[in-house]
């Protein structure tokens, strides 16, 4: 009880950061629901379209969160100078991030056109890569609208609004599942497009969030000024320099990760499309718990800019604390979820018996690594808070590279244990992740709190 007041006004502001980008990733969490029940519902007892799903949406997704993590960066740069109501600084870094943020979706779309026949070389069945390829295509035709409306997601997160995001959001992704059930299924007159519907879906749904936040930012008063001015010429590449310099080490660091997820899935890919669909299942039910674990981790790097702005070390700790409190909480709610219900949620995204099996073995060993991804996660946004995100990278490569890469395919293929094998070395990877990361935190802030005593 002593500590629950301790800590309850610190509860109170990380949640209401937290809670808003919490519904926003609900939203985000119902769509991947959707592509996964509504593909797999469509191929029935074949496995096919949901193991291209699952093929085509790995391969872009170790693209995107590259590009996403550079622009995580623009959020603390944003706290820091908001906070301290630098207007010109503010407007100067959204400028300079809507433009590079653009051109590198544009940039990173175009190559995943270009390496498309690579896709026949990672070991996968040819019908699969032949089904995965237009969702594949469609997705990558998103990047820039996806990166445009990143450039205002951060940096209205930076100024503390998650409201406006969480709101934009979820209508994109409620207009994403309709899309779904038109060109999926082929209803009102479309055709039935399958595993290239839903991407189609996706498109156009990234379209519309480009869209609306850029409306927002015309015709909200207090944010329509950090517009003004904006022009070719202002560009300079100091102010791309910084953000590269908080966006780039975050962008490795998340590629690092996310590329072992991928890589797993692609070694799962070996064992047959079976156990590829089963991966899909299990991997979109792990990121919804991981979509509230992203938004505890995003109020603290918020809270934790503001707090680093203001150099208010007592407050940042305190922040920084309270958002270990919550996630180990929420953590003990998902690892009991999904021990539960591991046997009854897969049946509600195909009727392949094989496909149900494998994938209630996946998600006990899901539940296994709950706790450290939730605090490896936060230690991420609280070193983005603090700005010292170089340690990060070197800390992803060790851990999923040099431990969880080849941990899983010893426990999945050398000692053969399959799917759930590769599943344990996620477990290791991440636990290594987060003692590295903690041990990190108490040495900078223990640096910060030097000059001060």
């Amino acid at each position: 009880m002593n500590l629950f007041t301790a800590y309850k006004e610190q509860y109170r502001r990380n949640l209401r950061l937290a809670l808003p980008v919490v519904l926003t990733q609900l939203g985000q969490i119902l769509t991947q629901l959707a592509d996964t029940v509504m593909v797999g519902q469509f191929g029935g007892t074949d496995p096919t379209p949901l193991a291209a799903v699952s093929f085509g949406g790995s391969v872009s997704f170790i693209f995107l969160i590259g590009c996403i993590g550079v622009a995580l960066g623009l959020t603390p740069l944003v706290g820091e100078h908001y906070v301290r109501r630098e207007t010109e600084v503010c407007s100067r870094l959204l400028h300079h991030a809507l433009l590079f943020y653009t051109l590198l979706g544009l940039a990173v779309g175009t190559l995943l056109c270009v390496i498309e026949p690579l896709l026949y070389h990672l070991g996968q069945e040819r019908e699969v890569v032949d089904a995965a390829l237009p969702y594949y295509r469609m997705l990558s035709y998103s990047f820039p609208f996806m990166l445009f409306f990143f450039a205002f997601k951060q940096f209205l997160e930076g100024s503390g609004n998650t409201r406006t995001v969480m709101v934009i959001t979820v209508a994109a992704n409620l207009f994403n599942v309709g899309c779904n059930w038109i060109f999926i299924y082929g209803n009102w007159g479309a055709p039935a497009m399958g595993a290239e519907g839903a991407g189609l879906a996706t498109l156009l749904s990234r379209v519309l969030s480009a869209l609306l936040v850029f409306l927002y930012f015309l015709l909200h008063r207090g944010y329509a000024l950090y517009l003004r001015g904006f022009s070719l010429r202002r560009f300079e590449g100091r102010t791309v320099r910084r953000l590269l310099a908080i966006g780039l080490p975050i962008a490795l660091q998340m590629f690092l990760e996310s590329s072992a997820f991928v890589g797993t899935s692609v070694m799962i890919g070996w064992l047959g499309k079976v156990a590829l669909s089963a991966n899909q299942i299990a991997i979109t039910l792990g990121n919804c718990a991981f979509m509230i674990v992203l938004s505890i981790s995003s109020a603290s790097t918020i809270r934790v800019s503001h707090c680093y702005g203001m150099r208010d070390i007592g407050e940042l700790k305190l922040a920084a604390k309270a958002s270990y409190h919550l996630v180990l909480a929420w953590s003990l709610i998902a690892t009991l979820a999904f021990i539960l219900l591991r046997h009854g949620i897969p049946r509600l995204f195909t009727d392949n018996a094989e496909v149900i099996r494998i994938t209630a073995d996946l998600m006990f060993y899901v539940a296994l690594y709950q706790f450290w991804d939730g605090l490896q996660n936060v230690s991420i946004g609280i070193l983005r808070g603090l700005q010292d995100v170089r340690i990060i990278m070197p800390i992803a490569f060790v851990s999923y590279w040099l431990v969880n890469l080849p941990g899983g395919y010893l426990f999945g293929i050398r000692l053969g244990l399959g799917a759930p094998g590769f599943f344990l070395g996620y477990s290791f990877g991440l636990a290594v992740a987060a003692v590295l990361l903690i041990l990190r935190i108490r040495r900078t802030i223990g640096t910060l709190q030097r000059p001060a005593a």
